[in-house]
Protein backbone atom coordinates (compact mmCIF):
# COMPACT_ATOMS: atom_id res chain seq x y z
CA UNK A 1 0.00 0.00 0.00
CA UNK A 2 1.32 3.56 -0.82
CA UNK A 3 -1.11 5.53 1.04
CA UNK A 4 -2.34 7.89 -1.39
CA UNK A 5 -5.56 9.05 -0.07
CA UNK A 6 -7.87 7.09 -2.15
CA UNK A 7 -6.29 3.60 -0.85
CA UNK A 8 -5.99 4.94 2.85
CA UNK A 9 -9.71 5.69 2.77
CA UNK A 10 -11.03 2.94 1.08
CA UNK A 11 -8.56 0.88 3.61
CA UNK A 12 -10.59 2.48 6.15
CA UNK A 13 -13.82 2.75 4.50
CA UNK A 14 -13.85 -1.57 3.93
CA UNK A 15 -14.50 -2.21 7.39
CA UNK A 16 -18.06 -0.94 7.23
CA UNK A 17 -19.26 -1.96 4.29
CA UNK A 18 -21.10 -5.41 3.80
CA UNK A 19 -23.42 -6.67 1.33
CA UNK A 20 -26.46 -4.82 0.40
CA UNK A 21 -25.21 -1.90 1.66
CA UNK A 22 -26.51 1.52 0.19
CA UNK A 23 -23.84 3.53 -0.64
CA UNK A 24 -22.91 7.26 -2.09
CA UNK A 25 -20.39 9.01 -3.99
CA UNK A 26 -19.12 10.76 -6.65
CA UNK A 27 -17.13 9.00 -9.45
CA UNK A 28 -14.66 6.65 -10.63
CA UNK A 29 -12.73 4.90 -8.76
CA UNK A 30 -14.57 4.82 -5.74
CA UNK A 31 -17.92 4.44 -6.96
CA UNK A 32 -15.73 1.22 -8.60
CA UNK A 33 -14.79 0.07 -4.84
CA UNK A 34 -18.31 0.61 -3.67
CA UNK A 35 -19.79 -1.33 -6.35
CA UNK A 36 -17.36 -4.22 -5.45
CA UNK A 37 -17.93 -3.76 -1.98
CA UNK A 38 -21.83 -3.81 -1.53
CA UNK A 39 -22.51 -6.90 -3.78
CA UNK A 40 -25.50 -8.08 -5.87
CA UNK A 41 -27.74 -7.07 -3.51
CA UNK A 42 -26.62 -3.72 -2.66
CA UNK A 43 -26.77 0.07 -4.40
CA UNK A 44 -24.55 3.08 -4.92
CA UNK A 45 -25.87 6.49 -5.60
CA UNK A 46 -22.88 8.45 -8.15
CA UNK A 47 -23.40 11.68 -8.20
CA UNK A 48 -21.00 14.01 -10.42
CA UNK A 49 -22.27 17.49 -12.44
CA UNK A 50 -19.61 17.09 -15.29
CA UNK A 51 -21.92 14.88 -18.11
CA UNK A 52 -17.74 13.50 -18.95
CA UNK A 53 -17.44 12.27 -15.65
CA UNK A 54 -20.35 10.20 -15.30
CA UNK A 55 -20.11 8.93 -19.02
CA UNK A 56 -16.18 7.39 -17.81
CA UNK A 57 -17.85 6.34 -14.37
CA UNK A 58 -20.21 4.05 -16.74
CA UNK A 59 -17.84 2.87 -19.20
CA UNK A 60 -15.75 2.33 -15.87
CA UNK A 61 -18.39 -0.05 -14.48
CA UNK A 62 -19.11 -1.55 -17.78
CA UNK A 63 -15.80 -2.77 -18.12
CA UNK A 64 -15.75 -4.24 -13.93
CA UNK A 65 -19.18 -5.86 -15.26
CA UNK A 66 -20.58 -3.70 -11.66
CA UNK A 67 -23.02 -1.31 -13.73
CA UNK A 68 -26.25 -2.97 -12.25
CA UNK A 69 -24.91 -1.83 -8.97
CA UNK A 70 -25.19 1.38 -9.19
CA UNK A 71 -27.01 4.85 -10.35
CA UNK A 72 -25.31 7.11 -12.04
CA UNK A 73 -26.91 10.91 -11.05
CA UNK A 74 -26.03 13.85 -13.06
CA UNK A 75 -26.66 16.43 -10.26
CA UNK A 76 -24.43 18.07 -7.35
CA UNK A 77 -24.09 15.81 -3.89
CA UNK A 78 -26.08 18.94 -2.58
CA UNK A 79 -29.04 17.05 -3.68
CA UNK A 80 -28.78 13.90 -3.08
CA UNK A 81 -31.91 13.72 -0.62
CA UNK A 82 -33.80 14.40 -3.92
CA UNK A 83 -32.76 11.26 -5.06
CA UNK A 84 -32.15 8.59 -2.33
CA UNK A 85 -34.80 7.51 0.00
CA UNK A 86 -32.73 5.28 2.15
CA UNK A 87 -30.38 5.27 4.63
CA UNK A 88 -26.62 4.81 3.75
CA UNK A 89 -23.72 3.53 5.22
CA UNK A 90 -21.11 4.83 3.69
CA UNK A 91 -21.20 8.19 1.52
CA UNK A 92 -17.60 9.58 0.20
CA UNK A 93 -16.98 13.39 -0.95
CA UNK A 94 -13.68 14.19 -3.07
CA UNK A 95 -13.61 18.20 -2.10
CA UNK A 96 -11.55 20.71 -4.30
CA UNK A 97 -10.82 19.72 -7.93
CA UNK A 98 -10.52 16.23 -9.63
CA UNK A 99 -7.06 15.08 -9.50
CA UNK A 100 -5.58 15.23 -13.27
CA UNK A 101 -9.04 16.98 -14.07
CA UNK A 102 -9.67 21.07 -14.83
CA UNK A 103 -8.67 22.92 -12.15
CA UNK A 104 -11.06 25.62 -12.93
CA UNK A 105 -13.81 22.90 -12.08
CA UNK A 106 -14.02 22.77 -8.32
CA UNK A 107 -16.55 22.46 -5.51
CA UNK A 108 -17.48 25.05 -3.79
CA UNK A 109 -17.95 26.20 0.28
CA UNK A 110 -21.57 26.80 0.05
CA UNK A 111 -22.45 24.15 -1.84
CA UNK A 112 -19.86 21.72 -0.30
CA UNK A 113 -21.88 22.55 3.28
CA UNK A 114 -25.50 21.56 2.15
CA UNK A 115 -23.92 18.36 0.52
CA UNK A 116 -22.09 17.47 4.11
CA UNK A 117 -25.55 18.33 5.83
CA UNK A 118 -27.21 16.06 3.41
CA UNK A 119 -25.41 13.46 3.81
CA UNK A 120 -25.71 13.71 7.55
CA UNK A 121 -29.07 13.26 7.30
CA UNK A 122 -29.32 10.08 4.98
CA UNK A 123 -26.09 8.53 7.06
CA UNK A 124 -27.69 5.39 9.22
CA UNK A 125 -26.42 5.05 12.82
CA UNK A 126 -22.90 3.13 12.76
CA UNK A 127 -22.25 4.57 8.94
CA UNK A 128 -19.39 6.87 8.07
CA UNK A 129 -18.62 9.71 5.76
CA UNK A 130 -15.13 10.35 4.65
CA UNK A 131 -14.41 13.65 3.15
CA UNK A 132 -11.28 13.96 0.80
CA UNK A 133 -10.20 17.43 0.80
CA UNK A 134 -8.38 18.33 -2.30
CA UNK A 135 -9.33 22.24 -1.87
CA UNK A 136 -8.29 25.73 -1.26
CA UNK A 137 -7.92 27.15 2.02
CA UNK A 138 -11.54 28.95 2.03
CA UNK A 139 -13.34 25.81 1.20
CA UNK A 140 -11.26 23.64 3.32
CA UNK A 141 -11.57 26.11 6.55
CA UNK A 142 -15.52 26.33 5.94
CA UNK A 143 -15.77 22.39 5.99
CA UNK A 144 -13.31 22.25 9.06
CA UNK A 145 -15.22 25.36 11.08
CA UNK A 146 -18.36 23.48 10.15
CA UNK A 147 -17.69 19.93 11.18
CA UNK A 148 -15.97 21.39 14.82
CA UNK A 149 -20.22 22.49 15.25
CA UNK A 150 -21.89 18.85 15.14
CA UNK A 151 -22.98 17.20 18.55
CA UNK A 152 -20.31 14.90 19.85
CA UNK A 153 -22.86 12.78 21.50
CA UNK A 154 -23.93 12.13 17.96
CA UNK A 155 -20.81 12.85 15.75
CA UNK A 156 -17.47 11.30 15.90
CA UNK A 157 -14.98 13.59 13.67
CA UNK A 158 -11.43 12.20 12.84
CA UNK A 159 -9.73 14.58 11.06
CA UNK A 160 -6.11 12.82 9.68
CA UNK A 161 -3.55 14.69 7.83
CA UNK A 162 -0.55 13.38 5.58
CA UNK A 163 2.29 15.67 8.39
CA UNK A 164 5.36 15.13 6.58
CA UNK A 165 4.25 15.80 2.85
CA UNK A 166 4.86 18.62 1.02
CA UNK A 167 2.65 20.85 -1.20
CA UNK A 168 -0.31 21.24 0.58
CA UNK A 169 -1.49 17.20 0.94
CA UNK A 170 -5.58 16.11 0.46
CA UNK A 171 -7.00 15.75 3.89
CA UNK A 172 -8.59 12.71 4.57
CA UNK A 173 -11.16 13.08 7.01
CA UNK A 174 -13.77 10.61 8.53
CA UNK A 175 -17.40 11.63 10.08
CA UNK A 176 -18.72 8.39 12.19
CA UNK A 177 -22.64 8.72 13.29
CA UNK A 178 -22.79 7.19 16.55
CA UNK A 179 -27.16 7.41 17.47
Amino acid sequence: MNFQITEYCHHILEEYIEEGDICIDGNGGDTEFLCQKVGETGNVYAFDVQEMAIAHTRERLEKANLSTRAKLIQDGHEKMQTYVKEEAKVIIFNFGYLPGGDHKIATRAATSLTAIESALNLLKKGGIINLCIYSGDEEKEAILNYLKTLDSKKWLVIVNSYFNRKNDPPLPVFIYRLK
